[in-house]
Order: C-alpha cells, then sequence, then structure tokens
C-alpha cells in the first residue's frame, strides 16, 4: 500500500497539492454520509434524532447527497490529465470549499447551532470549536496549503 501512495505522489500529474484536495475530496464526500448515517455514535445526533421533523432530515440527507456529489466533481476535476490542470486544482479546491466554508455563515441564521443542547455533553470540542467546525477550518486551512502549493509551483515553471 506504501508503494502504491508513493507510486501516485512521484507520479508528476499527482502533486502534493493534489494529493492534499483529492484526500480533502474523500472526506467532504464521504464526512457527512459517515458522521450523519452510519456511526451510531453521531448518527443520534443528526439523521436519526427522533426530535427532528421530517423536513429537518430532508435537509440533512440534502447535505450529505450535496457534499458527495461535490466530492467527486473535486476528483473528477483533478483525475483528468489534459488541459489545464492548474485550474481544475484551484476549480476542486474552491468547490470543496463550499460546504466547509458555508458553516459559519450558517451560524448567523436565527435558531441556529452548530449542536443541539439535547448532545451538549456528548459534544466533541477541539482548541473551542465544535469539532465540525475545527474539520471544517482543518480543511479550509489544508485546501489554501495545497492551492498556494499549486500556485508557487506554477510560478516557478513559468519563471
Amino acid at each position: 500500500m506504501t508503494t502504491a501512495i508513493l507510486e501516485v505522489c512521484m507520479n508528476r500529474h499527482w502533486t502534493l497539492s493534489r494529493v492534499l484536495v483529492a484526500l480533502m475530496a474523500v472526506e467532504t464526500a464521504l464526512g457527512a454520509l459517515v458522521f450523519d448515517v452510519i456511526v451510531p455514535d453521531t448518527a443520534h445526533e443528526h439523521l436519526f434524532n427522533p426530535a427532528w421533523s421530517p423536513h429537518a432530515k430532508f435537509h440533512d440527507a440534502q447535505y450529505i447527497v450535496t457534499s458527495l456529489a461535490l466530492g467527486l466533481l473535486a476528483l473528477a476535476l483533478l483525475a483528468v490529465r489534459r488541459g489545464d490542470a492548474h485550474s481544475r486544482l484551484l476549480w476542486a479546491a474552491g468547490v470543496l470549499a463550499v460546504p466547509w466554508a458555508s458553516m459559519f455563515p450558517a451560524l448567523l441564521f436565527p435558531g441556529t447551532a452548530s449542536y443541539d443542547p439535547e448532545f451538549a455533553n456528548e459534544t466533541q470540542f477541539v482548541l473551542g470549536l465544535h469539532g465540525q467546525l475545527f474539520m471544517a477550518v482543518l480543511t479550509l486551512a489544508i485546501l489554501a496549503v495545497a492551492a498556494f502549493l499549486a500556485s508557487a509551483r506554477r510560478r516557478r515553471a513559468d519563471a
């Protein structure tokens, strides 16, 4: 497995920045599905929360499907080998940033919270942030680093 990963990283198409964005694409594609549906410790707070109305569950399901679609779109953008790979990488990073970055302004809407009060004692915090918001910050930072690395590489190639 390690050899396969090294071969991918050694391939000129799969640069470090492209691998970082691809990892964030997989995280985006599967994260909501895994934590909102599959992992019982968190799924009971989301899609399987009996206190949620069917309409609230619909929007959670919509987010799960949207995240899956955006992750797959980003992977498709990264996989194509013709045309402007740098622009596709930046587009992939931008597409992936949307669901993560949208969590912060979503908190400004009336009656919203990053977790339901009945789960306060089960909620994980990292550096004072709700776990999901921490993951959003971390993911956005990784995407920004990947975009910076790709742009720096392009500038060096153009010089």
